[in-house]
């Protein structure tokens, strides 16, 4: 593989990164499966489950940013991992790779608009209708 563009195994139950910790680069899972999780107040809040051809922390990758969640192995995964220098490169060869990314962070800020909207929904009816509906 080339500098930049490095392959990982890691088992069941194993960190492949941790909310809060800065991001530098990308995975994309290879085999296996990982959870992608929200930490708050102790508590873990499964957000999806991930398979071979998805990728994750895409967004350290354009903006720097802290990890804004945890991914954790399912049993064994094998993953790609990608710097920012190596995909800056490899957009610019292959630019249906940047096409992909940007479909699937498209997907994701359409899913979080359904969920905004839902929540926004919720809150607006009465304290009463909330209760029952639960």
């Amino acid at each position: 593989m080339s500098t930049g563009l490095v392959g990982k195994v890691y088992q069941d139950g194993e960190v492949i990164v941790r909310q809060g910790e800065a991001g530098k680069c990308m995975y994309v899972i290879v085999s296996g499966k990982a959870e992608v999780l929200d930490q708050e107040g102790g508590k873990e809040v499964r957000l999806a489950v991930l398979g071979p051809r998805d990728s994750f922390g895409e967004l350290a990758v354009f903006d720097r940013e802290r990890r804004s969640a945890t991914v954790r192995a399912m049993g064994q995964v094998r993953t790609i991992i990608i710097d920012e220098k190596t995909f800056e490169k490899s957009v610019v060869e292959q630019p249906w790779l940047a096409f992909r990314v940007l479909e699937k962070m498209s997907r994701r800020i359409r899913e979080l608009d359904r969920e905004v909207v839902e929540l926004k929904r919720v809150a607006k009816r009465p304290a009463r209708a909330r209760k029952t509906k639960t």
